[in-house]
């Protein structure tokens, strides 16, 4: 039998829309040969949505945005509040721009835990961040939510510090040379798909045979 193909699957746990296309990137494992190759991308949000804090009124407290940037921001959040609420996913507005690197982090670790121990560790944060119950910034919170998810959590702090911050970077950088700068990104036999709407010409793509590379 032919070996699997792989799909590449960018995310951050940041993003609303990664979070939305969760699922759905586990139903191209369902439904098709391929392995997914889930990685961590480290948005800058504030580079192009600009920032903000607000308290638990949604009142500002502080902000570096553009009107524009205002307008973008709550479409964004209603539209992506509006395909949840069809799939009975919670989705609650951010009160600030959060650091999602020891998440990201935690990915890393957990996918050399195996499959298993990643796909729990991924629905355990995308769903209580979105809730507003996780904090991705806390290492206590991101250790705990590993042990939940079956890792061995004993060499986290070491490698959160040392070896899985290099590897932080040097995925985002990887990325980045592919043309990746947001997120989902999908990666497949060298094509790159930014957002789950394209998710049905992967499937298309996967259906198929892979086209051979001129060399």
């Amino acid at each position: 039998m032919a070996e699997p193909r792989t799909v590449t699957v960018y995310i951050d746990y940041k993003s609303p829309y990664a979070y939305l296309a969760k699922d759905l990137a586990y139903e191209l494992a369902r439904d098709f040969p391929v392995q997914l190759d889930w990685l961590p991308y480290d948005l800058d949000l504030a580079d192009f949505m600009g920032s903000a804090r607000v308290d638990d009124t949604g009142r500002v407290l502080e902000a570096q945005r553009t009107p524009h940037q205002w307008r973008r921001v709550k479409y964004s959040y209603m539209d992506c509040r509006r395909q949840a609420r069809k799939r009975g996913l919670v989705i609650r507005a951010t009160q600030k721009i959060w650091n999602s690197q020891v998440a990201a982090i935690g990915l890393l670790y957990a996918k050399r835990q195996g499959e298993a121990v990643l796909r729990h560790y991924n629905d355990i944060t995308f769903e209580r961040f979105w809730k507003r119950e996780l904090d991705i910034e806390d290492s206590a919170v991101v250790t705990a939510v590993l042990a939940e998810a079956g890792a061995e959590t004993a060499g986290f702090a070491s490698y959160r510090d040392g070896d899985g911050r290099a590897e932080l970077v040097r995925v985002c950088r990887e990325a980045e040379e592919k043309g990746v700068f947001g997120v989902p990104s999908f990666i497949l036999d060298g094509e790159l798909f930014w957002g789950r709407e394209h998710l049905p010409d992967i499937r298309e793509m996967l259906g198929t045979a892979p086209t051979a590379k001129a060399s």
